[in-house]
């Protein structure tokens, strides 16, 4: 035999990939188109069930109220109070949003309106959920052994509180944007009953805030009433201690000062005028004391005391009678001598004048000693007093510590009192003050149209959920696609070269239109009727009936790859294998044996795949012997080959076989290898359709028979990575394949699988090169054969 081991193929590069590589628009674009239906398909759910929902769903109204809170509403009957922080107003605002969410408001409206009673309240329609919710209660309630009866105001109060739970459960209060505005909105079955809720929530917020201040100022005047009696008393009796201690101690007091106080500061003062008096009387008497001391005859030239120390002028006018004396004496000695009676006379006188002035002075110095004497007494005595009274003072210091403790306790008490007693003269003008700080600024009205269920946005809500599932199941569809789409795919994953596609059998390559192959207006009606014997069935055989179609294009196409790789060479075995069954190899391989007999050139047509031979099963005429026969010696190889009467190819088929166990030998054996070798003498062409690799061996164990392999897969259906496993596990095999067929490929869905730019995109412009071309009329008679 002939064989040659070729390499058919070269290992092609990835295409550089030229789209963003952050985000691809071209390949996003490409993937909603293609999953477009899965979008659609959940878009259409979701909104049906939306439509459903909006169906069955019970209409609820929405009737809504707004306050204000404005502390300035009662600023002209209280004193203003500081501005409130931002941080204070969002704590105000905050509470006033609970308080109108408590139970104790939802209670006050419940027996306001005495909702208690009422059905629209206590059971409302309810969800599927919540009935079968209820249904369960009621099975657990029937089989849980039972409580004593609930008496007639258990069950009233039992129906009072599952009423304000409910309308805990409807009411809605929220603040308007940053204003001190509250929105109080409440829901229901019955827009009448919404609206009249709502204007009772509005009512009862604000009669609890007129009566949350009622009670506080009356409580607060309770209190402060006690209180003032209290220290009413204690003050009193601080007053009381305050004075008792005064008068058991002797601390009396003048001016705001004790006695004693004012009498040491007096002694004090005394005291100092004493000491300056001493002081004093004792410098004109230690003064005159010198001056007698002297004796006589001093004391007349000493005597010259200014006027402003003694008040005697006797001295004084004896001093000047002595000086005028002695003048005189003095002339008259000058004049007349010493021994003249005169001057004599005038020394007598003069002695008789110092005489009078010493005992005058003698005399002052005594008195001058009594007063210095006085004044010393004195001074001694307001000592005596001064220590005494700083004695008693010493002890008082100590009674009037515990007089200052006693006395600022009752100051204490009385500013206290005075204090609470201003406070409940406000808290009693307060008490009756009949302005809540909020006010009601728009009223609930009855609702117009129901506010649930909503009915644009149920809709505008189910076709975004419905989107963003069909993203989601299209985005899970493109990470679970690892099958063969486009031409790309082939090159890049696999390597090999890509021959084209073979569209599904069915249908035609525009959309919308069944592909009906007609039948080939060159061919002979009487051979066209005399099919019989080897003929196919016409599935086989459409290449020739749709001799322009993509289908035969595509094969075309393989015939030219075999051309060009096996160039002067005269005869060519070319096996047909896929990976997995039911990909088309068959039909593949029979179209394409067709193709080149029609084409002039003598092709031999094998069906090798003998566990599952598909070809032999579609002769209408099923063969009585075949290739095994042949194989085994049993019958000439000759004698097994049928012939097409239409497209003169000849067929050697496979007689199914339970009983054949070991294929790949058979294959592999001598006598094959004989049959091969007789056959190249005889045709152009051998096409050999092989097992698939995947399953059995037969392809590789007969493979070093084959000079190239077409490799048929089948579009979107066999897994890319079983395709590529498999392929380069046999490398003899991969080698030898001339390239890729995409098999039963949807036209219509080919496009959506590429990205701009190509190839497949721009197929639709080439729809007038496969057209069919229009069969001749035909005469009646022939037409009736």
């Amino acid at each position: 035999m002939n064989q040659r081991n070729l390499t058919l193929h070269s290992s092609l590069p990835k295409a550089a990939d030229d789209s963003d590589s952050f985000i691809d628009i071209d390949r996003l674009i490409a993937i909603v188109i293609r999953r477009a239906g899965s979008v659609a398909l959940c878009v259409a759910a979701t909104v049906t069930l939306a439509v459903v929902y909006l169906l069955f769903a019970t209409a609820q109204y929405t009737s809504m109220t707004q306050i204000l809170l404005d502390d300035d509403i009662a600023k002209y009957a209280q004193d203003p109070t500081p501005a409130a922080s931002a941080q204070q107003v969002d704590m105000q605002i905050a509470s006033a949003v609970e308080i109108l969410k408590s139970n104790e408001l939802a209670l006050r409206v419940v027996d306001a309106e005495k909702l208690q009673d009422n059905d629209t309240i206590l059971d409302p329609p309810q969800s599927p959920a919540a009935l079968i919710k209820s249904g369960m209660k009621l099975i657990v309630s029937v089989l849980a052994p039972g409580g004593p009866p609930a008496t007639e105001d258990d069950a009233r109060n039992a129906r009072r509180q599952k009423a304000a739970a409910l309308l805990q459960d409807a009411v809605a209060v929220s603040r308007v944007n940053r204003s001190s505005v509250l929105a109080v909105s409440f829901r229901s079955t019955d827009k009448l009953l919404a609206a009249r809720i709502t204007k009772a929530y509005a009512n009862a917020y604000l009669n609890d805030q007129l009566n949350a201040n009622f009670d506080a100022t009356e409580s607060a005047s309770v209190w402060l009433q006690q209180r003032l009696a209290d220290l009413r008393e204690r003050s009193q009796q601080a007053a009381l201690d305050v004075a008792k201690f005064k008068t058991e101690n002797g601390l009396t007091s003048a001016n705001g000062e004790l006695m004693s106080e004012q009498q040491l500061a007096d002694l004090n003062k005394q005291l100092i005028v004493a000491q300056a008096d001493s002081a004093s009387a004792s410098a004109r008497y230690n003064q005159f004391k010198s001056i007698v001391d002297l004796g006589p005859d001093s004391a007349v030239n000493n005597a010259a005391i200014s006027s402003g120390q003694t008040d005697n002028t006797v001295i004084q006018d004896l001093r000047t009678r002595y000086i005028s004396v002695n003048k005189r004496e003095q002339e008259v000695t000058t004049n007349f001598g010493e021994d003249h009676p005169q001057a004599v006379a005038l020394r007598a006188e003069k002695q008789d004048l110092t005489r009078q002035i010493y005992q005058e002075l003698q005399q002052l110095t005594s008195s001058y000693r009594n007063e210095f004497e006085v004044a010393r007494s004195r001074e001694a005595s307001l000592r005596q007093n001064i220590e005494h009274l700083t004695g008693k003072n010493s002890e008082a210091d100590r009674s009037i510590v515990q007089l200052g403790d006693l006395e600022q306790r009752a100051t204490a008490l009385k500013t206290l009192y005075e204090s609470y007693l201003g406070k409940y003269e406000e808290a009693s003008q307060q008490q009756s003050f009949p302005i809540a700080k909020a006010r009601v600024i728009s009223e609930a009205g009855v609702p117009v149209s129901p506010s649930s269920p909503k009915k644009t946005m149920t809709l505008g809500l189910a076709i975004v959920l419905g989107l963003m599932a069909g993203g989601a199941l299209a985005a899970f569809q493109e990470f679970r696609e690892r099958f063969f789409r486009v031409e790309g795919d082939v090159r890049t994953i696999l390597g090999l070269k890509f021959l084209g596609y073979l569209p599904l059998i069915g249908k035609a390559p525009r959309e919308g239109k069944l592909f009906r192959p007609r039948a080939n207006p060159a061919l002979d009606p009487a051979e066209a009727a005399a099919d019989s014997g080897a003929t196919f069935e016409r599935i086989m055989r459409v290449v020739l009936e749709a001799p322009r179609s993509i289908f035969a294009e595509t094969l075309r196409n393989a015939k030219l790859a075999s051309d060009v790789m096996f160039q002067g060479k005269s005869d060519r075995v070319i096996g047909v294998v896929s990976a997995m069954p039911g990909e088309g190899k068959s039909t593949t391989a029979a179209n394409f044996a067709a193709l080149l007999a029609s084409s002039g050139k003598r092709t031999l047509l094998i069906d090798a795949d003998l566990r599952n031979p598909g070809l032999t099963r579609m002769l209408r005429t099923p063969p009585q012997q075949g290739l095994v026969e042949a194989v085994l010696g049993e019958v000439p190889w000759a004698s097994a080959v049928k012939v097409d009467p239409v497209t003169k190819l000849a067929i050697l088929p496979v007689l199914p076989n339970d009983h054949l166990m070991h294929t790949s030998e058979l294959l592999a054996s001598q006598g094959m290898f004989n049959l091969m070798e007789n056959a190249r003498k005889m045709f152009d062409y051998i096409v050999v359709d092989l097992a698939p690799l995947g399953p059995v061996i037969d392809a590789k164990a007969f493979a070093p028979q084959v000079d190239g392999f077409l490799f048929v897969t089948e579009w979107g259906s066999t897994p890319t990575s079983v395709v590529r496993d498999l392929l380069n596990a046999e490398p003899q095999i991969k080698s030898k394949i001339l390239g890729v067929i995409l098999n039963k490929t949807d036209m219509t869905e080919l496009g959506k699988f590429t990205n701009f730019g190509g190839t497949e995109r721009y197929r639709h412009k080439y729809v007038s090169y496969y057209t069919e071309e229009t069969p001749k009329k035909r005469e009646p008679a022939k037409a009736g054969a």
